[in-house]
């Protein structure tokens, strides 16, 4: 059975400002590096911005022995992490996209839908995200672990964006 999490990070920022920053491929690059500190091997690996909207793939990978023990049991290698983030083209009312990651012989899937919208103080990015694990007796263990990781990495994010905005674009 899958699990789902909504997480909303709330910005100071217009929409517009927010998603300047996700059109712009140093932004995601200065958020790899800020990953660097726990996934040693994070990268950009591509990037397109244009009319049409944002698509940026990710690459990340958390060595075996950083994964907590219920997930070390399943990998039994480094876990390499391919992440891909979508955004539609601009619009100040509501910009969709979406996002996934996926880990080559990985033991689940996890799916998002994303939103930017504008509210009284500035905007929000909503992320729906859908996490299954296909083992059983351990699927419902590692869709939580996945759940909470999930939360703690939109959080940092959220606090990284925020401040990279202010540094570059405010």
């Amino acid at each position: 059975m899958a699990r789902r999490l909504s997480y909303s990070a709330r910005y100071p920022h217009p929409p517009e400002t927010i998603y300047q920053a996700l059109s712009q491929r140093k932004y995601w690059e200065d958020l790899m590096e800020g990953f660097r500190e726990l996934t040693p091997i994070s990268s950009v690996e591509e990037f397109e911005s244009g009319p049409d909207g944002v698509r940026v793939v990710l690459s990340q990978t958390i060595t075996r022995d950083m994964l907590p023990p219920i997930a070390q049991t399943v990998m039994v290698k480094d876990m390499m992490i391919t992440r891909i983030e979508t955004y539609d083209r601009f619009d100040p009312t509501s910009t969709g996209g979406t996002y996934t990651a996926s880990i080559p012989a990985g033991p689940g899937s996890l799916t998002g839908e994303q939103e930017l919208f504008p509210t009284e103080t500035g905007c929000t990015i909503r992320k729906t995200t859908e996490v299954k694990v296909y083992l059983p007796f351990i699927n419902g263990k590692l869709e939580q672990l996945m759940l909470v990781n999930l939360v703690d990495l939109f959080r940092g994010e959220a606090e990284f964006t925020s401040t990279w905005v202010e540094d570059n674009i405010s």
